[in-house]
């Protein structure tokens, strides 16, 4: 993880203010922090000592069942938070948070800021507004297995978690996201490849055709 300081974090407060949030200023107290690609930013079952609001990149939300099985159960995008659920209860376990791509967050310490953000109601509806449209799409996503095809749902799969192009996450992660067998699962990706919308190169897949990606892909968008 680095830190931006002077210089560099003055232009990210600018470029990505976050005023319009909280009816108090919180840029005393507020940090930096970028992440590379699979880095953690927070690891599952530690507390975390920040409220993060994602400025730029993607993060991934993994949890570990009590078989040992670990899953991808969601997607954290710009503009996001991380550690809501925290925030909000004394009591949670937490979930694995990955970095996907290099990821930018400002870092709110919650020693400093908890009292006044549980106090704040301009930050209490957003936050509410976050809450409510995470949950319609993790609601969207149970049904989205049912409705759409395969090609679909892998399409928007590989959208969100290519990183400069590049698409390689492990199959039996995206099966199980997915609800998809092995076989299946690389019967599309070849059919991606055959298409030319990717090309593959070892493990990674070059994406090719992001607008056929996105044409497949924009279907879930206007369920």
């Amino acid at each position: 993880m680095k830190f931006y300081r002077a210089d560099k974090q003055q232009l990210y407060l600018q470029k990505h203010s976050i005023a319009h949030l909280f009816s108090f200023s919180v840029e005393e107290y507020m940090e930096i922090h970028e992440y590379e690609r699979d880095e953690w930013i927070i690891k599952e079952g530690t507390r975390p000592d920040f409220l993060f609001f994602v400025v730029e990149g993607k993060a991934k939300i993994y949890i570990t069942h009590q078989n040992g099985k670990v899953s991808l159960i969601n997607f954290i995008n710009a503009n996001e938070f991380i550690g809501e659920m925290e925030l909000l209860h004394d009591v949670y376990y937490t979930k694995g948070i990955q970095a996907s791509t290099k990821t930018v967050c400002f870092a709110l310490p919650m020693r400093y800021y908890r009292k006044q953000l549980m106090e704040d109601a301009k930050f209490l509806r957003e936050l509410t507004r976050f809450l409510s449209v995470k949950a319609t799409q993790m609601a969207m996503k149970y049904t989205q297995s049912l409705a759409f095809s395969l090609e679909n749902r892998l399409a928007d799969f590989i959208l969100q978690t290519a990183d400069n192009g590049v698409y390689k996450e492990k199959h039996v992660t995206v099966c199980d996201y997915l609800g998809v067998s092995y076989r299946h699962l690389l019967h599309v990706l070849t059919q991606f490849t055959v298409k030319q919308y990717l090309q593959k190169e070892g493990r990674k897949y070059h994406i090719k055709q992001y607008d056929a990606l996105r044409e497949l892909s924009h279907v879930l968008k206007n369920k």
